[in-house]
């Protein structure tokens, strides 16, 4: 099949577990976490955007459509997902999206590739690495956003995987590519996991 993909950072998160603000523009070496995701993902994708749900304005700064999600109540990824393949149903010739995580600085930069290897035109592909399944990194098919639309109005649990597992889907099996990085998928959600990921950088460049 003929696959063209859009990419999506998900940026739509409280930040909680960060202590509040906004988690996808803390710094990191010097350079915003969504900078080092946007680096590492726009090569790899036709066009890309950020879904986000404060303030756009900090998010303008890197030239990218922000999209804040088109359902309320902050109900998790699939809300993000489901705004990203809104985006890309009007853009022409789109089939899939793919979406990152915002406090993800090391994800693969085979991320795209890996996953067309599995697409089908209904078919999502979630990342897997070290038996983790990491769901907000997946392909979506466009076709499905009104079922995921649907979903997200009717369902009593916002699970992505509760929503994956009711269509053909497939994992793609990532594993750490030896920089020094234990996980290509290593979240930074905490303080503490930002400060061990500027550790993983020093010792990269070291």
């Amino acid at each position: 099949m003929s696959t063209k993909i859009t990419g999506l950072v998900l940026a739509g998160g409280l930040s909680r577990r960060m202590g509040g603000g906004e988690k996808a523009l803390q710094m990191l070496a010097g350079q915003s976490m969504i900078s080092r995701v946007i680096d590492r993902i726009a090569p790899q994708v036709d066009q890309l955007a950020i879904n986000a749900n404060s303030d756009p304005e900090p998010y303008l700064q890197y030239g990218l459509p922000v999209l804040p999600d088109t359902i309320g109540g902050h109900v998790g990824p699939l809300a993000g997902v489901l705004t990203g393949l809104e985006w890309a149903a009007k853009l022409p010739g789109i089939t899939h999206i793919v979406s990152a995580a915002t406090d993800t600085p090391f994800l693969p930069l085979d991320l795209v590739d890996r996953f067309s290897e599995l697409a089908g035109p209904e078919r999502i592909v979630i990342a897997r690495s070290g038996g983790n399944r990491h769901s907000v990194f997946g392909l979506w098919p466009v076709a499905l956003r009104d079922d995921l639309a649907e979903w997200l109005v009717t369902s009593d649990t916002m699970k992505v995987l509760a929503w994956v597992h009711r269509h053909d889907f497939a994992f793609c099996d990532f594993e750490a590519d030896g920089d020094g990085v234990p996980d290509p998928f290593f979240n930074a959600n905490t303080p503490e996991e930002l400060a061990e990921a500027e550790r993983h950088l020093a010792g990269a460049s070291a």
